[in-house]
């Protein structure tokens, strides 16, 4: 077994995860001050490309209003909302004088009902918009109003001609699929063995094509990936590498930095946040997670939520640059009810980006996925899927856990704690059948 990790430490944290026990892994390298551009997958970025991606966003606004009804309350704006959430801090130990607990509710985000409704849908716009300037039906410096005119007839003849093709386990395909199938686009999803099969159902019948693979998700995404290599008309966007769904994300701390203010949550050397995310192969969680350092500075501590048979981003950060770790080299399965979550490589871009931006990362079992998803529902009323509860473990494991008080006193958070915001991001859940998300909450309470 090449674990790629040193002797020293095989009595800890690798220790735990061989074992699949729970356990939090705290990032040496992360650093307070950050570069204004940061390195990643040969390019450099900073605030400037979260920006970007936010504004063209809001150039399609208008557009998705049309397209999607769901869409015209907001003027087409997809956003969720910030939820107070004092009832759910007792069931997940947080204790008074350590912080109030938030949801940002990413599992209410309309049209895709998932995060990835922020990077897929970004891709796909960023796909379509560089098609229409190419072809003379947008200008360069087209405002909002300019951008209706790709619910034309001649911009889907356009669009038509090429297919946007990804490989998912659920959620990111939904996105990919809903948003290019709506804008005129082929859309081809391939799916792993371990996507629930409400989520193929729901694609087809948005009329995307799901092509499904018995392997698991790394295996999915290659074999897209390779049959959109043979196709010039063929847009694949890649789960593992691409920087226009990392940024996409990345656009989410503008609007929450808006939130936490008409919130009165001040983030500073008194106010610490501490975030928690739940990670598949990476991309969402480090976007958003690249974001919130470049908007709201040193004081955001972003960790990762991972099952504990699917580590593949702490082993990846352990591990270091140089290698790339799949969680069968540790002997784990990659096999979980939180389907989008089970990813046994993480994506090495966002590994990269993530060296010196994140604060840790944590694991959890699928039992006390199932409790917390229940916990969640019984103190908010909000109804998340099983990879969605992901991130509500994060606090007890940080607060309760003696590696989690050593950090915090090394990083002088301790005496900070009665001021801090606990913020748990959920990922999914809008759109799970009734009969299924029925069979949560049993599993939960039992």
């Amino acid at each position: 077994m090449n674990t790629s990790i040193t002797p020293a430490e095989q009595g800890g944290t690798a220790a735990l995860l061989l074992r699949a026990e729970p356990c939090l892994w705290l990032n040496p390298g992360r650093q307070a001050l950050l570069p204004e551009l940061q390195p990643v997958a040969g390019s450099r970025i900073g605030l400037a490309d979260t920006q970007a991606a936010a504004a063209r966003c809001a150039r399609f606004a208008p557009l998705l209003a049309r397209l999607f009804p769901e869409l015209q309350a907001t003027a087409g704006v997809i956003e969720s909302p910030l939820l107070a959430a004092p009832r759910l801090q007792a069931p997940l130990g947080l204790a008074p004088g350590q912080g109030r607990l938030w949801i940002k509710a990413d599992h209410l985000l309309p049209v895709a009902g998932s995060i990835k409704a922020r990077g897929g849908m970004h891709e796909v716009l960023e796909f379509a918009e560089r098609l229409a300037q190419q072809h003379g039906l947008i200008a360069a410096q087209a405002g909002p109003a300019d951008y209706l005119a790709l619910a034309d007839p001649a911009a889907r003849e356009l669009f038509a001609r090429y297919t946007v093709a990804v490989g998912s386990t659920g959620n990111l395909g939904l996105s990919i699929g809903v948003a290019a199938s709506a804008l005129g686009f082929s859309a081809v999803v391939h799916m792993s063995a371990d996507a629930k099969p409400w989520k193929k159902e729901r694609l087809r019948q948005r009329g995307v094509q799901v092509v499904e693979h018995a392997g698991d998700y790394e295996a999915a995404v290659a074999a897209g990936r390779a049959q959109a290599a043979q196709d010039p008309f063929s847009h694949f966007v890649d789960d593992e590498r691409s920087l226009s769904l990392l940024l996409g994300y990345s656009a989410a701390a503008l609007h929450l930095r808006t939130q936490l203010r008409d919130a009165g949550i001040a983030v500073d050397a008194a106010h610490p946040l501490f975030v928690y995310l739940p990670c598949g192969v990476g991309g969402a969680p480090a976007g958003i997670s690249f974001g919130l350092r470049h908007v709201l500075g040193a004081h955001v501590h972003c960790f990762f939520a991972e099952p504990v048979q699917s580590p593949c981003f702490m082993l990846q950060m352990m591990a270091g640059q140089g290698a790339h770790p799949s969680v069968y080299d540790w002997g784990l399965s990659n096999q979980t009810e939180a389907d989008g979550l089970a990813v046994p490589r993480a994506s090495l871009p966002a590994a990269e980006l993530m060296a010196q931006l994140l604060s840790g990362c944590f694991t959890v079992t699928d039992d006390t996925l199932f409790r917390q998803l229940v916990q969640v529902l019984d103190a908010t009323g909000e109804r998340i899927e099983p990879s969605a509860a992901a991130g509500f473990s994060g606090p007890a494991m940080l607060l309760g856990s003696a590696a989690g008080q050593a950090w915090l006193g090394a990083q002088g958070l301790l005496a900070q704690l009665p001021r801090a915001t606990h913020l748990v991001w959920t990922t999914g859940g809008l759109f799970v059948p009734p009969a299924e998300y029925q069979r949560f909450v049993q599993r939960g309470q039992a």
